[in-house]
């Protein structure tokens, strides 16, 4: 069995605006002969780099790769909706984890749970509200419902550059099409890449650097399938109230409720 290919995710946590554009500079300035004295060797070695914009370190971001680069005015942009992890699911992940890193040890938790209803996409900045209002827009007429995620599953991002551990939608896929048809229309008009065509909704447990499907899968998979089913009260623990959609774009975040 193939990885299956990861839902909407962005290959870096970090959301900042970077790198400037070459070339924004005056119409006029190539008319007007520079008259400026040469800066001092010890003046320009006092700020390294400022001309090639902040460097892209992925070992800032625990070895990740980004998908698209920094762009000054350019933010990445998410879909999705949360999931509020409490005490006994993180005792499953626990063990989970546990059991997972005897197979691939470099294995680390998720830091926030969530399930996808975009890709990660770039907005401009002066994009972001109206963008948001037309997902609010969409919203609208969308009702809460209730979902669940009890299937163990391994996913690899389209690059297979990291590798997920996640827990698939076996009750609520309807909805979650009806949700990711509305996200659609309006990513269409922004002209901005629509979902997955046969998407698989998941909450992501635990992910590493790499394509490590080979190495969870078959006897693993199936030891971390046994584990959530004979987790105490796992069925009522992975039955999830869908309450709101949120749109994370850059360092900011919107949340628009279900009726």
């Amino acid at each position: 069995m193939s990885a299956a290919p990861l839902v909407g995710y962005s290959s870096s946590g970090s959301e900042d605006e970077a790198e400037a554009r070459a070339g924004d500079r005056p119409r006029d300035q190539s008319l007007v002969p520079s008259q400026r004295l040469p800066v001092p060797d010890s003046v320009l070695h006092m700020f390294p780099g400022t001309e090639e914009g902040p460097e892209d370190d992925s070992a800032k971001h625990g070895g990740r790769v980004r998908t698209f680069p920094h762009e000054r005015g350019n933010w990445a942009t998410h879909v999705y909706i949360p999931y509020e992890a409490r005490e006994d699911f993180l005792d499953l992940l626990a063990a989970l984890l546990l059991h997972a890193q005897t197979y691939v040890p470099r294995l680390v938790k998720m830091e926030a749970f969530h399930l996808s209803l975009s890709q990660s996409v770039v907005l401009r900045h002066h994009w972001i509200l109206p963008f948001v209002q037309a997902l609010k827009d969409r919203m609208a007429s969308c009702h809460r419902f209730c979902f669940t995620a009890n299937r163990v599953k391994i996913y690899t991002n389209q690059e297979k550059t990291r590798t997920f551990v996640g827990l698939e939608v076996t009750s609520g896929h309807t909805q979650f099409l009806d949700l990711v048809s509305e996200v659609d229309r309006v990513m269409e008009e922004f002209d901005l890449t629509t979902f997955y065509q046969d998407p698989s909704f998941h909450i992501s447990l635990a992910w590493c650097v790499g394509d490590a499907h080979l190495q969870l899968e078959g006897q693993c998979l199936r030891e971390l399938q046994e584990t959530v089913d004979e987790f105490e009260d796992s069925e009522m623990l992975l039955r999830v109230h869908a309450e709101q959609v949120r749109c994370k774009s850059g360092n900011k975040f919107f949340s628009m409720p279900l009726k």
